[in-house]
């Protein structure tokens, strides 16, 4: 595992956005697995910007994003369909028929579910694997629970995930109470992952997340097993760790 300390959420954005436009430049036709919520904006911000410099070209690119939220179409802003083309996909030369997030509209979760993990295993596995971290540890909406979900599914959101995400909607009751998640088995098979973490807040997590038991109660504690794991994080989330 290799651990890049930045100086704050700019710095930590622009050191994350490198090692995914590395990948980009080193295979143009790569498959990348993305994230959503408020961690990685700042590292589509910069991809955007290389991008309208010539610097980066997505016209190979495929991508596969990790969770969907239930019940929401893709033209409702609280969708990841839409965070994704708003921060990401309309600013660059990504083809759309190469971009693949869960159908939230799907209501039949197991055929939703079988869907997604034949789109991943049609698009020959992810090379790389953006993740952020949960306040509770979880990864794409892998929740904390008794084992480790394997494969994509539809999971029940915990009331941390729900208090989290309801700054973005007008109010609670309107969080969706499901999504579509890849599965720890399913993230875990991406060649690379990259783990980033920002703030304070995700200090106590970050710590157990890397240095504490591996347990299905802080689902990115599996991560310590994987071969290939890059984690960015700021000087705050990396405040129980030695400098």
């Amino acid at each position: 595992m290799k651990l890049y300390r930045a100086k704050d959420y700019k710095d930590m954005s622009r050191k994350a956005a490198n090692i995914i436009s590395a990948q980009v430049i080193m295979k143009p036709n790569c498959v990348l697995g993305l994230a959503t919520g408020s961690t990685p904006i700042g590292t589509y911000e910069q991809l955007v910007e290389w991008y309208k410099k010539g610097d980066l070209d997505f016209a190979e690119v495929k991508t596969a994003n990790l969770d969907e939220y239930k019940g929401l179409p893709r033209d409702n802003e609280q969708s990841y369909y839409y965070f994704m083309n708003s921060h990401l996909f309309s600013h660059v030369n990504i083809d759309p028929a190469n971009t693949h997030i869960p159908d939230g509209m799907e209501p039949d979760a197991e055929k939703e579910c079988s869907h997604y993990e034949e789109v991943l295993a049609g698009l020959g596995g992810v090379d790389l694997q953006l993740l952020g971290l949960g306040h509770n540890g979880h990864i794409g909406f892998n929740e904390p629970d008794e084992e480790f979900d394997k494969l994509t599914h539809c999971v029940n959101l915990t009331e941390s995930t729900i208090e989290a995400n309801k700054r973005f909607f007008e109010k609670e009751e309107d969080v969706p109470r499901q999504a579509y998640t890849m599965g720890i088995k399913t993230i875990m098979r991406a060649k690379k992952i990259l783990l980033i973490v920002s703030g304070a807040d995700k200090a106590d997590i970050l710590y157990q997340s890397l240095c504490g038991p591996i347990t299905p109660h802080v689902p990115a504690s599996i991560l310590q097993l994987h071969n290939d794991v890059t984690v960015v994080a700021d000087e705050a989330a990396l405040a129980k760790f030695a400098k």
